[in-house]
């Protein structure tokens, strides 16, 4: 049995590139379901509390979120799209969720914080092997060179 396990330790430790993968696509496709969730109802967001003269704000952020998750979850400008999002995550984790406990429900602070350090995260590293960047890169003269 620990022979077992070892073997499939040993063969997932070949190919951490999947998890870095499967994390970016859910962070991207969670961030663009948040846009749309801003951006289908925004009076929800100002019935939270935040006035009406922020509802150009509230609509910005929900396309960034959308924008942003679509480029994180295909990884094609992976840094652009995380880039976008940190000054709201920042500033949703420090400034707007300040109130906030940890460990209450709805609307976390650690939830917001670590969004925020996985995007850092993407910004720093990139997208990985499993995207459509590093697939271009890799096929650069088949994808434009067909003549």
């Amino acid at each position: 049995m620990d022979n077992k396990l070892s073997k499939i330790t040993a063969s997932m430790n070949d190919k951490t590139n999947i998890g870095y993968a499967l994390i970016r696509v859910f962070l991207g496709i969670a961030l663009s379901v948040r846009g749309w969730l801003i951006l289908s109802n925004p009076d929800l967001i100002i019935r939270m509390g935040v006035g009406r003269e922020y509802y150009m704000w509230i609509s910005l952020i929900g396309m960034i979120h959308l924008l942003g998750g679509i480029l994180l979850c295909l990884g094609f400008f992976t840094r652009l799209g995380a880039l976008i999002q940190i000054p709201i995550l920042f500033s949703a984790s420090f400034f707007v969720l300040e109130h906030t406990k940890l460990m209450m429900g709805g609307q976390s602070v650690e939830l917001a914080i670590l969004v925020l350090v996985l995007l850092c995260i993407y910004f720093v590293f990139g997208s990985g092997t499993l995207s459509i960047r590093s697939y271009f890169a890799k096929n650069k003269h088949h994808v434009f060179n067909k003549t």
